[in-house]
C-alpha cells in the first residue's frame, strides 16, 4: 500500500530529532507523570458508587444510542449538570464528551465573524484548534502579560464587535497561573468577555478543588469556564459553565455537541460521583498542596526551576536527547517522569515535567530529586 512520501519525510524528521511519539503501556513505576492528581481514577469507592447510581436509577444501558438532541439525553445528564452548576456556583453547566470537544466546539462557535479573540500564547492545542475553526480574527498575547493584552484590546476595541480574552487557570507545561483578579478587572474595564480553561485547576486549586476563578470568588465576572474531568476528577468528559443563554446557544449551534453520540450513562454517572467525592476530598486536596510546597522547597536552589501553586512542576533541561536521557534514567530507577520535547515546547525549553499527586509521599519526592541531582553531577 502506497504511503505519501511527504508524510514519511515528516516522520523521518521526527526520528532524526529524537522527537517521535510512540504509545507505551501503562507504567507500574512511582507516578510522577499522570494527571490523576487526587487518585480518583483508581478510587474503588467511585468505581462502585458509579455502578450503584445506574442500579438505583434502573438504567441497564451500555451506550447513549445517539446524540443528546436525538435519543441520547438520558436522565443522568440533568442531574449531573445541575450538581456541577451548583458546585461551581454557575448559572448552568453543559456536558461535553471531552475537554478537547468542549474547546474546539466553544471557540469555533461562539466568537463570530468580525469578533476578536485574544489568547495567551501558551494556550492548549485544543483552544488553538477551536480558534482556527472560528470565523473570528485571533491574536495571541505574550504569556500572562496583561500590558501586552491591553495594548491589543485598545488596538481592536470597537462598539460593533465583541472581544474575547482567553486564558487558562493553570498552564499545562509550566504549571503557572495568570493574575486572575487583574485579568478580570481588565476585561471589565474594556467590556471584554473572559473565557478561562480550568482543566488543570479542578481538584487542585481552591479549598474544595473548585478552581482558580472560584478561589477568588470571580465566577460572576467570567463569561465562560471550561472544566475538564480527565485530570483531577479522574474520569472523562468536560463541561462549559456559563449563563442560560450561553447553554442554549451551544445546544443550538455547537457542532461538537450536536453531531456526536452522547456520553454513556456510566460515564455521566462516574462524573456525578466524582464531583460528590470532590466535595468531601479536603484531606486529599490538603495533602496535594503540601506535596507541591515540599517540591518547591526541595528545588529552591535550582536555576532552571520556578515554583508555583499547582501540581505541575517543570525543570528545564535543554535538548531532546539530554532530557530523554535524564527521564530514562529516572524511569530505570523506578520513577515515572516524562520528558517534554520540542516541538511540544520551543527548542531550548525542553523539560522534565513532574505531576504531583495526593498519594505521592515526601520520601518519593525527595528520592526522585536526589536521583536527578546525582545524574546531573
Amino acid at each position: 500500500m502506497k504511503f505519501p512520501q511527504s508524510l514519511q519525510n515528516k516522520l523521518n524528521i521526527r526520528k532524526e530529532n529524537n522527537a517521535l511519539r510512540v504509545l507505551n503501556p501503562q507504567s507500574q513505576l512511582v507516578d510522577f507523570a499522570s494527571n490523576d492528581y487526587l487518585g480518583f481514577s483508581k478510587c474503588e469507592s467511585i468505581f462502585n458508587k458509579s455502578h450503584q447510581v445506574l442500579v438505583d436509577k434502573q438504567i441497564i444501558q451500555n451506550g447513549a444510542t445517539g446524540s443528546r438532541l436525538l435519543s441520547g439525553n438520558h436522565e443522568l445528564f440533568e442531574l449531573t449538570e445541575n450538581f456541577i452548576a451548583n458546585f461551581h456556583q454557575a448559572e448552568t453547566a453543559l456536558l461535553f464528551n471531552s475537554g478537547y470537544d468542549a474547546n474546539v466546539g466553544f471557540f469555533s462557535t461562539v466568537p463570530e465573524r468580525n469578533d476578536i479573540i485574544l489568547y495567551d500564547e501558551l494556550c492548549h492545542a485544543s483552544i488553538r484548534d477551536g480558534i482556527q475553526l472560528s470565523l473570528a480574527k485571533s491574536y495571541k498575547f505574550k504569556h500572562n502579560n496583561l500590558e501586552n493584552l491591553e495594548e491589543l484590546i485598545l488596538r481592536f476595541q470597537s462598539d460593533t464587535i465583541e472581544i474575547y480574552i482567553v486564558t487558562e487557570s493553570v498552564f499545562s507545561m509550566d504549571g503557572d497561573s495568570p493574575e486572575i483578579e487583574s485579568l478580570v478587572n481588565l476585561s471589565e474595564k474594556h467590556n471584554a468577555l473572559l473565557v478561562v480553561d480550568e482543566a488543570h485547576a479542578l481538584g487542585v486549586i481552591g479549598n474544595k478543588g473548585e478552581g482558580l476563578v472560584q478561589k477568588f470568588q470571580l465566577q460572576g465576572k467570567v463569561f465562560a469556564r471550561i472544566m475538564t474531568f480527565g485530570k483531577g476528577l479522574g474520569c472523562h468528559g468536560s463541561a462549559v459553565l456559563g449563563s442560560n443563554q450561553l447553554r442554549e446557544f451551544l445546544i443550538n449551534f455547537c457542532r461538537s455537541f450536536i453531531y456526536t453520540t452522547a456520553l454513556s450513562p456510566h460515564a455521566v454517572g462516574t462524573i456525578l460521583v466524582a464531583f460528590q467525592e470532590l466535595s468531601l476530598a479536603h484531606d486529599k486536596i490538603k495533602k496535594l498542596r503540601e506535596n507541591s510546597q515540599y517540591f518547591d522547597e526541595c528545588c529552591s536552589n535550582l536555576n532552571n526551576y520556578k515554583s508555583n501553586n499547582s501540581s505541575i512542576k517543570s525543570i528545564v533541561i535543554s535538548g531532546n536527547n539530554k532530557v530523554k536521557e535524564m527521564a530514562n534514567f529516572l524511569q530505570d530507577n523506578g520513577f515515572d517522569v516524562k520528558p517534554i520535547l520540542s516541538p511540544t515546547v520551543p527548542v531550548g525549553q525542553e523539560r522534565l515535567r513532574f505531576c504531583l499527586h495526593s498519594y505521592n509521599s515526601k520520601n518519593e519526592i525527595k528520592q526522585v530529586l536526589e536521583l536527578l541531582s546525582n545524574f546531573k553531577k
